[in-house]
């Protein structure tokens, strides 16, 4: 198959407006951050089948926002697909992804008032991705492998309380050891999906 055209990711004047609307009261405050946009974006780019832009909008926004005028929705959304397809990109290039946050449960300074590293908020988001097509994701002639390529994600998630999972983020070694896999993991999971079609 041809290489697919490489698309641009969001520089930083455009990754701000982003984060400035997504702070604004046109949105829920239940919205993904920035962090998060990119955990959904990296498990809709890697999935096995493509979920709907107007379902991956609502996600981000947590329902609708009160768009000022056909113009912001148009910038906006414009914004937000161009970051998608430069994720889905990258993974189909082979291109090293760049996460937007260190790959740590470790908390920073910043993180402490909320008590959640950013590498939590990129799992949920991620794992919210997989919600999606829970049942392809898991499909039984992969289950076994995508669970094992997954489990460091839902282990920085946060999201599960089964014993084996509430065991390793109780030894932080062991968890950090896990956690900082997660990078390279992705061009993996994606290759589960996709290698057969490259």
């Amino acid at each position: 198959m041809p290489m697919q055209p490489i698309a641009q990711p969001l520089n930083d004047d455009e990754l701000d407006r982003l984060e400035d609307f997504l702070f604004s009261e046109a949105v829920s405050e239940d919205s993904l951050d920035l962090i998060g946009i990119h955990g959904l974006f990296c498990a809709l780019a890697i999935g096995p089948e493509p979920v709907a832009e107007q379902v991956w909008l609502e996600l981000v926004f947590d329902g609708e926002p009160r768009w000022a005028s056909d113009d912001e929705r148009s910038e906006i959304t414009g914004l937000l697909r161009q970051w998608y397809q430069s994720i889905a990109s990258d993974l189909y290039n082979d291109e090293e992804l760049d996460l937007p946050c260190d790959a740590t449960l470790e908390l920073e300074e910043e993180d402490r008032e909320s008590g959640i590293a950013p590498m939590t908020t990129w799992a949920e988001a991620f794992m919210e991705g997989v919600f999606q097509h829970e049942e392809l994701w898991f499909a039984p002639e992969r289950e076994e492998q995508v669970a094992e390529l997954l489990l460091p994600i839902m282990v920085a998630s946060d999201l599960f309380d089964e014993d084996d999972i509430a065991q390793i983020r109780r030894d932080k070694r062991l968890c950090e050891q896990m956690v900082s896999q997660i990078p390279d993991l992705l061009v993996d999971l994606y290759l589960v999906f996709h290698a057969p079609e490259k």
